[in-house]
Formats: C-alpha cells, structure tokens, sequence
C-alpha cells in the first residue's frame, strides 16, 4: 500500500493523520499544542499568577490550548492568547463611569468613595490597629476613630453606633428595645415601605418577634390615630422618612415633635443618611434636625447621601445606644476594618463624590460636556450636548430634579460602552444615549472621551 493511498482511518490511534499529498506526511497540529506547565512558565503568566492567583491564570492557558486544538490559533500562539484575555483584577466587578445622571445608583453600587476613602482602605487591609492601642499596648475601642468622627459630624448625639447597614439598625433597635411586657412598635401604614428587591419594613420588623401595630391609612395619619395606639406596651414609635417614594394630594403625617409629646421614645428612620440639613434638599431630614426634633434614636444609611461606604448609623440618646451596642445581635451586625477605615476618612476627609456631585454648578457640566463633544466631533462621532435632568437616587429626595448637562450619542453605542473597560452606563432617552456628566466626576472626563471613542471604533 503505497503512502499516498493512506487516509486518517487506517492508524487513528497513532494520532497521526496521513493524507493523499503525493509521498508527504502531515503530522496532525494538535499534538505541537503546548503543554500547561510549559505555557505557565511564561514570565508574563508567571507574573500574572502572583498577581491572580493560579486558578485564573490556568484557566486561561486551557482556553487557549483548545482554541489551537480546534484550529483557530497556531500552537505557537497559545501563551500570547492566555495572556490577552486574563482579567484585569482578581474580583469579577468592573469598574463603572456612571453616566446614567442619578448620583446614588443601587445597581452601581450606590455612593461612589472619595480618594480619601479608598486610600484608608488600602491602609487598613493588612493588620491594623482597629480595636488595640499601640501607645498602651492593651486592647481598645474598636473603631474608635470612625465613632469619634461620627460624633463629631452630629454634635446633638449624645452617642453613635456603627452596624452593617441601615435595616440592620432597625432590626437591631427592635430586637433589642421590644421586650415582652412592651412589645409593640406603633407605625403609620403609610410608612411601611418596600425598600428594594421585594424587603419589605413590615416583614424585616416581624422577624425580631416585635409586634407592629399599624395606624392610619395609606394617604393620612393623624396625632390621634399615635395617641390612641401607644401606651404601657409600646416599645417604641417608629417613624419612617418615605425615601423612595412621594405621595401627594388628600395626605397627612405627624411630626416628630408631636410624636414626642406621647410619652414614649420616637425612633426615626430618615433613611437617605443626610447629617445635616442640605439647601438642595429642603424635604430631606437629617440626623441632627430629627434629634433637635426629639428623636430618641435615628438610623440611617452610609451610603446614600452621605457619600461612605455600606454602613448602618445610629444616633440617639446614651442609654438607649448602649442597650444596642451592649445587645448579643450587635455582634452579628458590625462592621469591619475596611468599612470603619472608609467611614472615618468620608467624614474626615475631602467632599465626597456625592457631595461634589450635588453641588457641581450648571455652566461647569456644560462647559465639560462641550469640551468633550467637541473631541468627539473632531472624530467624526455623532455627539451633541443637551440639558438634562439628573436624580438624586438611591432611596434619596424623591421627586428632586437637578439640573444637568449631557453627552447624547446614538443609541447604538449604549452595548459596546457597557461591554468596555472601564464601562460607561448611560440612559436612553428619545431613541438616543445620554451621558449625564452629574453623575461624572470630573476627573472621568478623560476615562470616558476614551471610551467613547474606542465604543465608536468597535
């Protein structure tokens, strides 16, 4: 039988594939694919190992040894397609520019950290002095810096509390004030909010074994309806800031300052994390206002409007903070280094992102907007600059509109910016993509022209 008569079929188990090319044996390319030790040993890979980890390196290596396998890369290819498509970072979250104009973006991960804050979580990742001092050498307050500072930024408390986030504080006050000879939590129902993804108050609250008893209706409480409810087994009157939500027209609430006069502590959840009252923001309270109000507790998120990390804050009368601190669930609900580190540098430190982001003024966002426009009509893109109405978000000042500048561009570029790196997330609106520079630092600017332009080039 001669060489040229032979087909893949006579020796498959040899791994060697004979075809009709006159007398020339091709040797099949499967078997030049390197092995993984050896692709490994690349000092690229090698390098990304130490910085990834060895899962995610050689998870690489096998995609591209069975794209040579299936034939669409040379064998000799293999380390250089490995090396393409490792990942930037060991954690599989993208970095986002928000550009969808609301400032505090659940989905985004609500308040963006300022600088300050990201350096003291650097700081605090290794060991750090969270809970010893080094001065003494013996074992200290944890978190102390964070508290003291938190302290300092709501002077009308007489103490502060730091837990997990702000249902947490909830749950925690119930848990711990709710006792069995006073075991009710008097409530408007027009306060029972759902706070986001199907949590909802009144079933946060059941789970302590607290009791809930409900007063008023949807669109109006009166003082009455608080009075006639609350007595000798009320552990608490909870009054709840409707964050997320606005209802208007035949309505009516009570104030905390009514509520007090009933003889029973008030707490009050304000929900958006505001510390102090804002020009911009005049229906949104504030931790300080509700205390001077006479709240004997008030909660609140960290990662709204303040501008911090996930963070559940309390403030409020002493003895009624160290039941919650001194409680058994308090434990389960801290926090820890890095979110105290973030905590304390956000209230120490620069303005925050959110911060910024509410007082940047109009002609800045336009003038931003058009410089980058301008970069892009250079580039042939189809951009102009519109106005545009930005949001605060995220649970916070609902119905506030704030006026903004945007970047509008054709819809058609909304996947491949979302697909980029960083990703740009915008809005659409009127068939067209609006990237709303409120919800941009200005330090972006650059990030997101290059991003554009690299989404416009496909």
């Amino acid at each position: 039988m001669w060489l040229a008569d032979l087909t893949a079929d006579h020796y498959p188990e040899a791994g060697v594939v004979c075809r009709p090319r006159g007398n020339v044996r091709d040797v099949d390319s499967r078997r030049l694919v390197p092995r993984t030790d050896l692709v490994l040993a690349d000092p690229r890979l090698a390098e990304a190992e130490r910085r990834l980890g060895r899962p995610l390196v050689k998870a690489a290596v096998t995609r591209a040894q069975q794209r040579a396998r299936d034939g669409q890369i040379a064998p000799d290819e293999v380390a250089d397609a490995a090396v393409a498509e490792l990942p930037a970072r060991a954690a599989g979250l993208t970095p986002v520019i928000n550009a969808t104009g609301v400032l505090v973006h659940t989905n985004l991960g609500r308040a963006p950290l300022s600088a300050a804050a990201v350096d003291a979580i650097t700081a605090a990742a290794g060991s750090c002095d969270v809970e010893f001092d080094l001065a003494t050498g013996v074992r200290a307050r944890r978190g102390a810096g964070a508290l003291d500072a938190l302290a300092r930024a709501v002077p009308a408390a007489e103490a502060v509390a730091v837990v997990n986030n702000n249902a947490a504080a909830l749950v925690l006050a119930a848990t711990a004030l709710a006792r069995p000879e006073a075991p009710e939590i008097v409530v408007s129902r027009g306060e029972l909010i759902e706070i986001g993804d199907r949590f909802r108050l009144p079933d946060l609250l059941a789970c302590t074994g607290a009791t809930l008893r409900e007063v008023g209706t949807t669109n109006r409480t009166t003082a009455a309806d608080y009075a006639e409810a609350a007595g000798p087994r009320t552990a608490f009157i909870l009054k709840v800031h409707p964050s997320n939500f606005r209802i208007e027209g035949f309505t009516a609430s009570v104030g905390v300052p009514t509520l007090t006069e009933l003889g029973v502590p008030v707490l009050f959840d304000i929900g958006s994390g505001l510390l102090a009252p804002h020009p911009l923001l005049p229906d949104e309270p504030s931790a300080a206002s509700a205390l001077r109000d006479g709240a004997a507790l008030v909660t609140a998120s960290g990662d709204k409007l303040l501008g911090g990390p996930q963070a559940g804050l309390l403030f409020g009368r002493a003895g009624l903070v160290r039941r919650l601190r001194r409680h058994p669930l308090a434990r389960a609900l801290r926090v820890d280094k890095l979110t105290l580190a973030a905590l304390e540098a956000t209230l120490t430190g620069p303005v925050p992102p959110v911060a910024a982001a509410l007082a940047a003024d109009l002609p800045s966002l336009f003038n931003r907007a058009e410089r980058i426009v301008a970069r892009l009509a250079e580039a042939g893109l189809d951009a102009r600059v519109v106005p545009a109405r930005a949001a605060v978000g995220g649970g916070g000042a609902p119905g506030v509109e704030l006026p903004s500048a945007a970047i509008s561009l054709p819809e058609s570029l909304a996947v491949p910016l979302r697909r980029g790196e960083p990703a740009v997330v915008g809005r659409l609106e009127g068939g067209r993509l609006l990237l709303d520079l409120r919800s941009v630092p200005p330090g972006a600017d650059d990030p997101l022209l290059t991003a554009i332009l690299a989404a416009a080039r496909g």
